[in-house]
């Protein structure tokens, strides 16, 4: 299926460029399928670097024009997290949904049908949705389990200090 994606994306781009007499680059299809080939979010800086050890070297102009373009085709959408701007290949995902941790910023997908459905079925005047990508904030069960023994420490120290 990745395979039928990436193909599908590479048509977009493609038709794109035919349509608009743009130049058809061997670094936008390299860029194209490095980001594909990419499991979940990334930096410009760690597209670079799988660039380089895939052997092909890019400018970072070039990532980051290719990069807009590819946004413009809705074929990758730029997230901003704690950790700052990080870009994930969509071409497959009309909805996309993350939980963020406020603590540690681990940011964990979050999807299916129901989702899907539940955002597919609002009903917006004079609007025709083509995606959407919602962030959740809250506490990851990793930080809120250190938390709590922090706090159930704090609360040991207090009673201790208060019987001497």
């Amino acid at each position: 299926m990745e395979d039928t994606i990436l193909q599908r994306a590479r048509q977009t781009l493609t038709s794109y460029l035919e349509e608009n007499k743009r130049r058809k680059t061997p670094e936008r299809y390299a860029i194209l399928d490095a980001i594909y080939h990419i499991n979940g979010h990334f930096t410009l800086e760690e597209l670079g670097a799988k660039m380089e050890a895939d052997n092909f070297r890019v400018s970072k102009a070039t990532l980051y024009n290719a990069i807009n373009l590819f946004m413009q085709l809705r074929l990758v959408v730029r997230h901003t997290f704690q950790q700052g701007t990080h870009y994930e290949a969509c071409f497959h995902s009309d909805y996309h949904c993350h939980q963020i941790c406020t603590v540690c910023g681990k940011v964990q997908e979050v999807g299916g049908a129901a989702l899907a459905s539940l955002i597919g079925n609002i009903k917006l005047k004079r609007f025709h949705p083509m995606g959407c990508s919602l962030n959740i904030y809250g506490v990851c069960s990793t930080c809120h389990t250190r938390l709590a023994r922090l706090k159930g420490r704090k609360r040991t120290t207090k009673t201790n200090n208060n019987k001497k």
